[in-house]
């Protein structure tokens, strides 16, 4: 059987406020593309399909023309909800899509149950936000690793009773795993990792979450997203997997490069080096991010630097030696503190610089975690519905 393994499409995304649909729209034309060319069985698509729980119209109508496509082409198409996804909207109609070949799941009642393909079982795992899933998946504690377990526990006493070939996917972070800024963060008080050794025994594990493409353990994969949407990720390598699995033996991965509709640059100097210098002539297609390095901060730096790199989307100050770090900005100063972490600077703040006690610092991540499930539930990103019949 041979199958496509991508996510985290996040249609309707957007870079610095430009809108990524048209760069979208062409990966997933070569998507079809690829699947007509080499005969794909099965596409996989391993969550986070929209950006947002409430998506755009010119988004929706693409997953829609794309997945007609897919089908069209000959292969069946397995999706997923991701923790960007309302599962209530993707999942709509799911029972009588399926009939076509499109088996969106999204329900906490078909979790270990697979869709067959090819004599592959293939198991889709909506993702699962601990608090909302623990009990109704009589995991043994709230966390990611424990309700991924619990799942995991069910394809197994499913794949036990059929054997042969299969294939798990999931929306998670798995231990070890190399992530970036446009990635939302989904820990439990600070812990967010999943040991790889959760997917062991099945074929292949198609993950989604991490937007780079890596290989998380044996047989334990991250497609990637196709498209980047950070600066972070200027140096990814995009695209998806075609994986051929015959019998019980290692499946083969391979790499298929999405084409791309502009590349992102990210240049740092002084601005009349970055405005006069031939070296960097091959960004100027490209979308930039500069960091200026000037002792004193230039005037009408960004349309200055437009004039030479018209996509310049994001202008940073950062003069050499360290003289004007207490100028950044306020966004720029927590970029690397989590939630927690901000809310504990600002009580010893207003207290004078008194810190937070261990009690206080508990009390916080509990209200912090307690928000954030509350946004998940309020704009149905990351809810996996209840029950639903099984197909």
């Amino acid at each position: 059987m041979r199958l496509v393994h991508t996510s985290d499409w996040h249609l309707g995304r957007s870079l610095g406020g430009v809108g990524l649909l048209g760069a979208q729209a062409l990966v997933l034309d070569d998507l079809v593309a690829t699947v007509r060319r080499e005969q794909v069985d099965a596409v996989l698509v391993s969550g986070d399909v929209y950006d947002k729980a409430l998506p755009n119209p010119d988004a929706v109508t693409l997953l829609s023309e794309t997945f007609e496509r897919l089908v069209d082409a000959g292969a069946q198409v397995v999706v997923t909800s991701g923790n960007h996804d309302s599962a209530i909207r993707l999942g709509f109609a799911s029972r009588l899509l399926q009939r076509a070949g499109l088996h969106v799941r999204t329900s906490l009642a078909e979790v270990g149950t697979p869709v067959l393909v090819a004599g592959v079982a293939i198991y889709p795992l909506p993702y699962l936000e601990p608090a909302l899933t623990a009990d109704a998946l009589q995991a043994s504690r709230r966390s990611h690793a424990a309700v991924l377990e619990a799942a995991m526990t069910r394809v197994r006493a499913d794949l036990a009773s059929r054997g042969g070939p299969s294939v798990v996917m999931g929306h998670a972070f798995v231990s070890g795993g190399l992530s970036c800024e446009s990635e939302r963060d989904i820990s439990i008080g600070g812990v967010a990792a999943v040991p790889v050794e959760t997917f062991a025994g099945v074929s292949y594990a198609a993950l989604g979450h991490l937007h780079g493409r890596q290989q998380a353990g044996p047989n334990v994969h991250y497609s990637g997203s196709p498209v980047a949407m950070s600066f972070g990720e200027a140096g990814h390598v995009k695209g998806y997997a075609v994986v051929e699995i015959e019998g019980m033996a290692a499946p083969r991965v391979e790499l298929v490069r999405a084409p791309v509709e502009r590349a992102l640059a990210v240049l740092r100097g002084r601005l009349e080096e970055l405005l006069t210098q031939p070296q960097y002539a091959a960004a100027e297609a490209s979308f930039v991010a500069v960091t200026l390095t000037d002792p004193v901060r230039p005037l009408g730096a960004m349309d200055r630097i437009r004039r030479r790199f018209p996509h310049a989307i994001k202008l940073e100050w950062q003069p050499e030696g360290g003289f004007g770090q207490e100028r950044r900005t306020y966004a720029a100063r927590i970029a690397d503190r989590s939630d927690l972490d901000i809310c504990c600077d600002f009580l010893a703040h207003v207290r004078g610089g008194v810190a937070a006690g261990p009690g206080e610092r508990r009390l916080l991540r509990e209200a912090v975690e307690a928000s954030r499930v509350g946004r998940a539930v309020r704009e149905e990103e990351g809810v996996v519905t209840p029950a639903s019949g099984v197909a």
